[in-house]
């Protein structure tokens, strides 16, 4: 009897792989009631198509299917084994205050399941300014850690075995003192260069399209990239001195596919450059890394890790590396920021879980998680924990490091990987064209791109038809109050200028002169020797007890500091919004707002301080301007005084500060005083951003007139500001 069955089930499943795809047509069409099965399809930014069901016609012509992991194209993984031999390095992004904060974090971090460190920096040092320069005074330990120093950096890392511990750095614009920092406080703490291990990002072309913490231009940047992995070939073997970055685009807007495109475009940019430096390919290639954000779009984010890996391979076959090494792609990811709602914000811990998934199941090396209330202000102790614990649970409990690849041969997931491959290809070759991703960052078109992108999800989002679970369905009503971290931004300032004040009258100052001195030297040379090394340099100068202020200043005599040119796109917010009455209503309000005030409302869109993040502000300055709104948007990195003059010569009426750094409580007054200063006062002050609801009631009492949080409608928040104009209109009419 159980043979017959046997032989049952096996002609039955011979039926179905003799091709029952038309049955199976037939079956669903009429569960479905009358819809056409194409209703079920699934179209996602990326302009793709996703059917309801795979089957083995659509592998049929995958080349590499069937490939194992461990070898070329590393489809299934750059490691034979995987995570049953290694799980994943569970990362905690972390720095903030002072270094001696930061530490104390860091140490209970690693005692609590943590394996690797990742270091966040403060503006004032991504910017390369010293703690106590003018231009700093809001951004000082309040978005990372403040280091100034080799001082700083052995108290960030006292009691952290540095031959032990891999340690990432998020830096690029101050690469150079940062690094070289890092490697003197090694050495006194007794570990060799050879032995550090962790990664550097040095990924200068993302900042010049999305992130903006460069300093210097393009050019001369692209030297220092190369000089760091020219030296770090050299000098720190198990170090990797790049770490190329898509995790900036995507939450700038950039779509999966951009992100996978752009970021691997980067990195074929930056292996030319060390090439033409006349460094061998396997010299530094297998100490190449990637960093990919990790967003919502649960199988998209799979899916292109695993084509990351086959399309690097592919791209670094053409230098002909001998080490397989060199072809493979190791990435560290983190989960999306830009994901996370200020709104009903424990759902934020759900979406980290579902992202961490992502990740994993595409094959990551190491992993961060967000915190929940990270929307809000930096995380705290407790909400750090359950992003830390959410990756220990995974490989602890879920037993998600036990197998490799479990998407591997998925109909699904295979063709989603290789159609991904293929588009990604054409937008390589379309930055190809244009003569590599330098050309392309200073035509603009990544940037442009990306910001299209954004304006399209964020119409989209705007209308209902991309759900945000809390923010425009299902919203709760109560979501009481959620406890923040609050860095008192004024005490740190004063401890770092203490010690600023300190070290430059304790150390030899003749020496730094002379390690600055030749530092000038070599940058303004055209060699390209170890002797002109600008990180090697450095290294020397720091280990003088120069600060990193001192050494960006050197440089910057040289090189000059970069300051971009703002082009915003038109159209694209407007077109998303084709046809939709709740948007016509809106412009027609406007309308005759602009016909009462005999002009359109003038906005002035600006970011203060050094935080370089502008996704929201070039957001904002593109939907409004398609509203009907007169838009300037200002320059990045500006002092309150200088939006106040800009802001009286554009006779602007609003002036909307874009703030995600921390910094509102202190620049947003300043701006506002600066207004009364030159009686300016009656031009109106909104914000909008990462700004904790317990701040609101702060801002208001300075003279803010409407605050705008994460999740923000943009429709909406137009309409409250033309309100708050008319009021304003109505007040000056009965004044005077």
């Amino acid at each position: 009897m159980a043979k017959k069955q046997k032989h049952h089930d096996k002609r039955a499943i011979d039926g179905w792989q003799q091709g029952d795809r038309q049955r199976w047509h037939d079956k669903a069409e009429k569960e479905l009631r009358g819809r056409s099965i194409d209703d079920m399809a699934w179209h996602t930014a990326d302009g793709f198509t996703l059917k309801p069901l795979y089957d083995k016609d659509d592998v049929r012509d995958i080349p590499y299917l069937g490939s194992f992991p461990g070898f070329p194209p590393f489809l299934r993984g750059p490691r034979a084994t995987m995570y049953p031999n290694k799980p994943w390095t569970i990362r905690q992004y972390a720095g903030f205050s002072t270094a001696e904060e930061s530490n104390a974090f860091y140490r209970h971090n690693l005692k609590q399941g943590v394996t690797g460190l990742s270091v966040a920096f403060d503006l004032a040092t991504h910017r390369g300014y010293d703690s106590d320069h003018a231009r700093v005074v809001a951004d000082v330990g309040k978005a990372g850690v403040a280091i100034d120093s080799v001082e700083d950096m052995k108290r960030l890392f006292d009691g952290i075995p540095l031959d032990k511990m891999s340690v990432s750095m998020t830096m690029n614009g101050a690469v150079l003192p940062v690094l070289a920092s890092f490697v003197v406080a090694a050495e006194e703490q007794g570990v060799k260069q050879e032995a550090l291990s962790g990664t550097i990002q040095n990924d200068i072309l993302k900042e010049f399209m999305v992130r903006n913490t460069f300093i210097f231009p393009p050019a001369p940047s692209m030297r220092i990239v190369a000089d760091v992995i020219d030296y770090t070939a050299k000098r720190m073997p198990r170090f990797n001195s790049i770490s190329i970055s898509g995790y900036h685009m995507q939450e700038a807007g950039a779509t999966p596919l951009q992100e996978l495109a752009y970021t691997l475009a980067d990195g074929l940019e930056y292996v030319r450059c060390a090439v033409k430096r006349g460094l061998d390919v396997d010299s530094f290639a297998p100490r190449l890394s990637f960093f990919f954000a990790i967003g919502m779009n649960f199988f998209m984010e799979v899916a292109k890790l695993r084509a990351a890996r086959v399309l690097w391979a592919e791209l670094m076959g053409q230098f002909a590396p001998k080490d397989e090494r060199s072809l493979t792609l190791r990435t560290h990811c983190q989960t999306s920021g830009v994901s996370l709602t200020e709104q009903d914000p424990y759902n934020n811990v759900v979406r980290t879980t579902i992202e961490a998934m992502a990740a994993v199941l595409g094959g990551t090396q190491s992993l961060h998680t967000n915190s929940f209330d990270e929307a809000l202000s930096l995380p705290t102790a407790f909400s750090s924990r359950i992003a830390r614990n959410t990756q220990l649970i995974m490989q602890e409990e879920a037993g998600m490091a036990r197998v490799i690849d479990p998407f591997g041969g998925s109909y699904f997931m295979e063709s989603t990987t290789h159609t991904l491959v293929q588009k990604a290809r054409l937008l390589i070759e379309e930055v190809e064209d244009i003569g590599g991703m330098t050309k392309a960052v200073e035509q603009g078109l990544p940037k442009r791109r990306i910001e299209e992108s954004s304006a399209r999800r964020q119409a989209r989002v705007d209308q209902g038809k991309e759900v945000i679970v809390g923010v425009n369905k299902y919203q709760c009503d109560d979501e009481g109050v959620i406890d923040i971290r609050d860095i008192d931004n004024h005490k740190v300032l004063a401890l770092q200028k203490a010690q600023l004040d300190n070290l430059r009258k304790t150390r030899d100052a003749s020496q730094v002169q002379r390690a600055l001195d030749a530092l000038r030297l070599a940058a303004s040379s055209q060699e390209t020797t170890f002797a002109t090394n600008l990180l090697a340099l450095t290294i020397e100068a720091m280990r003088c007890r120069a600060t990193v202020g001192e050494v960006t200043h050197v440089l910057e005599g040289v090189y000059q500091r970069y300051q971009p040119h703002h082009r915003t796109i038109q159209g694209v917010y407007a077109s998303s919004r084709h046809g939709d009455k709740e948007f016509d209503a809106l412009r027609e309000k406007l309308q005759h707002f602009a016909h009462k005030q005999g002009r359109p409302p003038r906005l002035f869109v600006v970011k203060m301080g050094q935080d370089g993040h502008d996704r929201g502000a070039h957001l904002i300055a593109t939907a409004f301007a398609d509203m009907g709104f007169d838009v300037d948007i200002g320059a990045l990195f500006q002092t309150p005084q200088e939006v106040c003059r800009q802001a009286i010569d554009n006779d602007s009426q609003i002036i909307g500060v874009s703030s995600l750094a921390a910094g509102h409580k202190t620049l947003v007054p300043m701006l506002i005083e600066e207004l009364k200063k030159h009686k300016a006062d009656d031009i109106i002050v909104v914000c909008g951003g990462i700004i904790p609801p317990q701040d609101y009631a702060f801002l208001y009492d300075v003279g803010v007139a409407e605050i705008f949080g994460p999740g923000t409608n943009v429709a909406d928040a137009a309409s409250k500001i033309i309100d708050v104009l008319d009021k304003q209109s109505t007040k000056l009419n009965l004044n005077a």
